[in-house]
């Protein structure tokens, strides 16, 4: 994949795409008010769902509506963080940084590849103050330090693929403000047609399928399951018997997909 964006024939992908992360690191302390809003939007879903709307959604088989949240709250976060991944992406097409990286005796393929590795730090960062937020309000983990460690990594996966969806469609739009609705547009109805924050069961029936096979859904019910919070059962087909593997699969079938897609895209625009 990068061989048909190398710029030049000697082999720097690697020190190229380390710089091009470390540049895009950089950003965020320059840009405080990105983390923090994307920070303080979650923590309003915390608080909103905790302590006003929780109490009126049942668990079926029990337990605390906190620790059920958490996860969901955790997906949803990683889910709209492709916006901001396709935000990025189109400022910067916006701006020449293509055109100036073109320029530039460096392979180009570093600047997709740097971009969503970067995207993967912000995201584990984000999630260390989600879960502080989530052991404030009572959400607890009941397992070993193993499944955490898992959960954390399912989750930085699909946070991965995620930001190779908004690559893509970064490059598609034109302008900030519409990378914005077309991001938004995208991620919406994936992450509130889901387990997030009600149980399957309280969706209408047409509406069931889709959720349950939503990735969103998907990734919720295995940070559920390895962390050891209340997972109502949902229903008997493969991405309620095995949403980790499900989980998996989406994050591999989204970047076998969309960096293939952004790839090209980026090859279109540097031609």
């Amino acid at each position: 994949m990068s061989a048909v964006l190398t710029g030049r024939a000697s082999g720097s992908a690697f020190s190229d795409t380390v710089v091009l992360t470390w540049r895009n690191l950089k950003r965020i302390p320059r840009i405080p008010e990105l983390a923090a809003f994307a920070i303080l939007q979650s923590v309003m879903f915390v608080l909103l769902f905790a302590f006003v709307f929780g109490g009126a959604i049942p668990l079926p088989g029990g337990g605390s509506y906190r620790e059920y949240l958490m996860p969901g709250i955790f997906a949803q976060t990683l889910a709209f963080a492709s916006a901001t991944t396709t935000v990025g992406i189109t400022d910067d097409m916006q701006k020449g940084l293509v055109d100036r990286f073109r320029s530039l005796p460096m392979v180009r393929s570093a600047f997709l590849t740097g971009r969503t590795i970067a995207d993967v730090a912000y995201n584990a960062g984000i999630l260390v103050v989600l879960m502080v937020t989530g052991l404030a309000v009572g959400w607890r983990i009941h397992n070993g330090v193993g499944q955490f460690l898992a959960a954390l990594g399912v989750a930085l996966l699909f946070a991965y693929a995620m930001s190779w969806l908004g690559v893509f469609l970064g490059q598609l739009t034109p302008t900030v403000e519409v990378a914005q609705q077309v991001a938004f547009t995208t991620v919406f109805p994936i992450t509130f047609v889901s387990n997030a924050f009600v149980p399957l069961q309280a969706l209408p029936g047409w509406l069931q399928p889709f959720a349950e096979w939503n990735p969103v859904s998907t990734l919720t019910a295995a940070m559920r399951d390895l962390f050891g919070n209340p997972n109502p059962p949902s229903g008997t087909r493969f991405p309620s018997e095995h949403p980790i593997l499900m989980t998996v699969l989406w994050a591999v079938g989204i970047v076998a997909v969309f960096a293939p897609l952004a790839v090209r895209r980026y090859r279109d625009i540097s031609k």
